[in-house]
């Protein structure tokens, strides 16, 4: 592994999250490694989501610390934070597009908060965004209510990536896609990290993704996170990692793990 990518961009040290007495998270530690694809996983409750919008500043923990690129996202002004978070960008499950505003205008919208530029520049970057998620270029006069789900998620991703981000947080963004858009929008995000060497962190529970395009997997299990590769989560026996992978979906998902073919008709 290179300098580059043992450079940690994400560091989570001893955090706790939690809603009344419940506690979602009770002393968790993770590091997120530059130019890396991490997947968060678990079961229902865990705090799959809950996680993420920790790191980016959406959710208030009850202790720990939280560092994104070097700089302590809990510890920072209206103004340090405005900045850190022009180095990321994030898909949120629904795509969480503005209704009324067409693609190419969603795609402005952090253009216009961020940057001082003419009309004329913000429609050509919105266009490029179009295109590099592969989008046909007339869906940037369209409204998300125009969309089919899949390429609302691609629009969401194009404005995710309008600001150039150096990480990339996704949401469940293959949730609700049909096998092949779900296969489809893995291969963009593997093509988009390799392209433009982003960071991403991505919470899902869709075992293809995992084996896709992933470095590395974060399980959420008993209140803590257990990071390794795919390969060391297969050897372990915790209960509940154990069923995830070797479960029906795991063993039609791992290439190692086939599921038996049906049983050839008789002539």
């Amino acid at each position: 592994m290179s300098e580059s990518r043992d450079e940690m961009v994400i560091r989570v040290r001893n955090l706790v999250n939690a809603f009344g007495d419940q506690v979602i998270h009770d002393g968790v530690d993770l590091d997120v490694r530059r130019g890396e694809v991490i997947g968060v996983v678990g079961g229902s409750g865990t705090g799959k989501s809950v996680m993420l919008r920790t790191v980016v500043g959406l959710n208030r923990p009850v202790s720990g610390t939280i560092e994104v690129l070097g700089r302590d996202v809990l510890d920072m002004n209206e103004e340090e934070r405005h900045e850190l978070e022009t180095h990321w960008g994030v898909l949120f499950q629904d795509g969480a597009l503005f209704s009324s505003l067409t693609v190419a205008q969603n795609i402005e919208v952090p253009l216009r908060e961020d940057l001082r530029l003419p009309p004329r520049l913000m429609a050509e970057i919105a266009a490029c965004k179009v295109g590099m998620v592969g989008l046909p270029a007339e869906a940037a006069d369209k409204f998300p209510a125009q969309l089919s789900g899949g390429m609302r998620k691609r629009a969401g991703l194009a404005r995710a990536l309008a600001l150039d981000p150096e990480i990339l947080f996704l949401d469940e963004p293959t949730a609700g896609l049909d096998p092949i858009a779900a296969a489809a929008f893995d291969q963009l995000i593997k093509d988009l990290q390799s392209s433009l060497g982003l960071t991403v962190f991505l919470v899902t529970h869709d075992l293809d993704s995992l084996f896709a395009i992933c470095d590395r997997v974060a399980v959420l299990v008993d209140k803590k996170i257990k990071v390794g590769t795919l390969e060391q989560h297969l050897k372990d026996d915790h209960p509940w990692i154990n069923a995830y992978f070797h479960g029906p979906r795991g063993r039609a998902a791992h290439p190692a793990e086939p599921v038996a073919p049906a049983a050839s008709p008789a002539h």
